[in-house]
């Protein structure tokens, strides 16, 4: 540490000129301590390289204007009022920018605001203060070790110090302090601080007086409670001195209430001081604390904390009576809730309400009232249609304290009746305001309930008042009646109104319907409050997980939305906000899945193959069956034919120009001219009679035998049956014969020929007999034109 410039630069020189043939460089001195603010001066040597140097310090350059050359070989720099706390200074070489040297210069500041006290080492202690403490600042950031030493000394001999306490931290108590010190006039402390590098005192020096340094012990605090006052009373340990005091006070609840203050001064022949507070609730917990200090001293601690209660005070007891009047039952009686502000539990005693109705009219006979027993803040009596005052009366241990009455008015009773009663919400509280009736009133009660069994209420002289207090998000019903004289008038009850309207109910997907590209959502709200607010709309949040977000919204109407235009065999989230004017509330995410085809697709295929299969196999049987028929019937039936001559050539000529076919007569208009096979007439059953209309006799089938193959009647051995038909000729000059065919194996069919039509016959009624076969009789084969197959396919 070098405090002088000059005796330096006399300690350097001899150096320089020791070393001066040598080519070296370096900066000196190396790591120096200064107190901060003072001034410093650094030596830079330069003798290994020429020209110029420049200095920097924390890397930044300093001003040339702060550094002196001696000579071509040693730079002075000078630093002035230096308050860094730690920097490093370096040399360089202005031609090669070379670091010649470097150094770190440090600084340190001296112990201030030093205080010292006498004090006691409990609350409870009398006479001289054993402790002597002293407190003191210091910018402390060292990585060395400091010591403090705290340095005693009169005023009249500051010379002479004496080392009194020795501590490694910034305060030090003394014990047992020794009386010279503790009854002298005026005296000083110093504080020393020393480490391995440097050391301090602290200036200027403090000085004191021991009468302004006294800290005295709390005083003794003493409160009594009566009826309608507080009784305080403060006693101080040391009574040599004048002193002041202070008692303080406040309600002891958890919220930040006013504290309040009281200031006494006492002289130094007062031992303590008595004060009276009458300013505080009833039944109330207060804390109290006092505090006492000499004329220039520092303040005692506060006295242990004391809390009490106050007792009741009559006067302030408010029963603020009210009720509510029901409608009347069918033979007239109301029932009447009367309430009333309890007395607060914390109140010490036994309290005692009684309720009593009477006739507002005293001239009213026959009607006898007894008291009722009620309990603290509420009780229900009924009253007849008549005007009544309910009159509220509470003692205490038997003792009146106080009585209320409030008017019951009668049924259609002409009195004063508020309207247009208007609630509004805000922030929790209910907003009301009424037109004022007619005739002048003195103010209004306003009750409200939230369930019917809970009032409360409260007075107002204005045709408006706040509700506070209030449950959140409840309904709660208010009834305003206005109050004049003695009485009170008919109460008006406003709508229901909420406290708070809150969001709306919780949504909750309850179902996901989704296809390939498209999917339905449907949702529920289900509102847990009964002051929930009403949904205005819903939004609808979807999309993928890497893709953008969608939303669309529908009104408070739907509850459901399909959503378009999906990605198929895709994974999305939804969720439903539902919003109300008063929030928004959220329903938990969903995840589904899309398919990669559309179900419905799928439905329409299997329902189609279904009936193209269903087709399929009917076309399948149908064909079977006639397959099958087919099968069993090669060739015609020979008995649905008719019967007809081959037209001449030229006859064939003429018609095909009008009629390209003419088909045979219809074999059903004459059973008489019907072809039968020869295994028809081998039949064993003999044919039943028919009728010459063609029905048969029976339903069983019938045979019929030919009249053309026949045999004479001289042939068969039997009577001749006499044939007579009915002939329908298909056409003039055609008839039919039958013929025998004997170029041909043995044929199911007969012969026909084409021979002359005789003469028109007319209509004979025929008789029908059995004819037997004869056993040996030949078969006869019958062939069937194409004309004939064609007709019978045709039928």
């Amino acid at each position: 540490m070098y405090p002088f410039p000059g005796l330096f630069i006399l300690f350097v020189i001899p150096s320089i000129c020791k070393g001066q043939h040598e080519t070296t460089c370096n900066v000196v001195p190396k790591d120096q301590y200064i107190e901060v603010g003072s001034d410093t001066e650094i030596v830079c040597q330069t003798s290994c390289v020429h020209g110029k140097i420049f200095w920097t310090l924390n890397n930044r350059r300093i001003d040339e204007s702060l550094s002196n050359t001696i000579n071509s070989s040693h730079t002075v720099l000078t630093l002035r009022n230096f308050t860094h706390h730690s920097a490093t200074l370096q040399c360089h070489s202005a031609a090669t920018k070379q670091v010649l040297g470097g150094t770190t210069i440090k600084t340190y500041s001296k112990p201030s605001n030093i205080s010292c006290i006498f004090h006691y080492d409990n609350l409870k202690m009398n006479g001289i203060p054993p402790l002597f403490t002293c407190n003191w600042d210091h910018q402390i950031d060292s990585s060395l070790d400091i010591n403090y030493t705290v340095l005693y000394a009169s005023v009249g001999d500051s010379q002479t110090q004496s080392e009194i306490c020795n501590s490694k931290v910034t305060t030090c108590t003394v014990k047992n302090t020794s009386p010279a010190i503790l009854f002298g006039d005026n005296a000083t402390v110093t504080v020393r601080a020393k480490t391995a590098a440097w050391e301090v005192n602290s200036k200027p020096e403090y000085e004191f007086n021991t009468n302004h340094i006294l800290k005295m012990s709390p005083p003794v605090l003493t409160v009594t409670t009566f009826s309608d006052h507080l009784w305080v009373q403060c006693n101080r340990f040391l009574s040599s001195e004048n002193c002041h005091c202070q008692v303080k006070y406040s309600k002891a609840v958890k919220e930040s209430t006013p504290e309040w203050v009281l200031n006494k001064t006492l002289e130094s022949y007062q031992k303590g001081f008595n004060v009276t507070i009458e300013k505080v609730e009833s039944c109330t917990n207060y804390k109290f604390a006092a505090r006492c200090a000499l004329v220039q001293a520092p303040w005692s601690e506060w006295s242990h904390e004391k809390t009490v209660l106050t007792k009741l005070n009559k006067r302030h007891v408010k029963l603020r009576l009210w009720r509510q009047v029901a409608e009347p039952e069918k033979n007239g009686v109301r029932k009447v809730h009367a309430m009333w502000t309890e007395i607060p539990s914390a109140c010490q005693g036994t309290f005692t309400y009684t309720i009593k109705q009477t006739p507002y009219k005293e001239h009213v006979t026959g009607v006898n009232y007894t008291d009722s027993l009620c309990g603290n803040s509420t009780c229900d009596v009924d009253v007849n249609q008549d005007a009544h005052r309910i009159n509220l009366t509470v003692f205490d241990n038997e003792a009146l304290l106080v009585e209320d009455s409030v008017y019951v008015p009668a049924i259609g009773e002409s009195l004063p009746q508020v309207t247009d009663i208007q609630t509004s919400t805000l922030k929790g509280r209910i907003l009301v305001s009424w037109k004022a009736p007619v005739q002048p009133v003195s103010g209004y009660m306003i009750d409200y309930t939230h369930n019917g069994n809970q009032y409360q209420w409260k007075e107002s002289k204005y045709t408006n008042a706040t509700l506070v207090d209030l449950l959140d998000m409840k309904p709660y019903n208010i009834t305003v009646t206005p109050l004049f004289d003695d009485k009170t008038g008919h109460g008006t009850q406003a709508l229901q109104i909420c406290s708070r309207v809150g969001d709306p109910g919780n949504v909750t997907i309850i179902d996901v319907q989704a296809i390939d590209q498209s999917a339905r959502v449907t949702w529920t709200v289900k509102s847990q409050e009964a002051c929930s607010g009403v949904v205005v709309n819903y939004t609808v949040f979807y999309g993928t997980q890497k893709g953008p977000q969608l939303n669309v919204s529908v009104d408070s109407t739907k509850q459901d939305i399909l959503l378009k235009d999906l990605n198929p065999d895709t994974q999305y989230s939804v969720y439903v906000n539902a919003t109300a004017l008063t929030g928004t509330t959220k329903s938990s995410e969903r995840f589904f899945e899309t398919k990669t085809f559309d179900p419905r697709l799928m439905t329409a295929l299997i329902v189609c193959g279904c009936i193209t299969i269903f087709l399929v196999l009917s076309v399948g049987l149908c064909c079977a069956i006639q397959w099958k028929k087919f099968k069993e019937k090669p060739v015609p039936n020979p008995g649905l034919s008719t019967l007809a001559l081959w037209p001449s050539t030229s006859h064939q000529k003429v018609n095909s120009r009008t009629q390209p076919f003419q088909p045979f007569s219809n074999p059903s208009e004459s059973l008489c001219d019907m072809v039968y096979t020869e295994e028809a007439q081998r039949t064993p059953t003999p044919p039943l009679a028919t009728g010459c209309n063609g029905n048969p006799a029976s339903e069983q089938t019938e045979e019929y035998i030919d009249p053309a193959i026949v045999p004479a009647p001289d042939s068969q051995n039997e009577d001749p049956a006499e044939l007579v038909e009915t002939h329908h000729p298909s056409s003039p000059g055609e008839s039919t014969a039958l013929l025998s065919s004997t170029n041909t194996p043995l044929s199911p069919y007969r012969s026909q020929s084409s021979v002359e039509s005789p003469a028109p016959r007319t209509s004979k009624q025929c008789k029908r007999v059995p004819v037997k076969q004869q056993e040996k009789t030949p078969p006869v084969t019958v062939y069937v034109t194409l004309d004939m197959f064609e007709q019978g396919q045709g039928r």
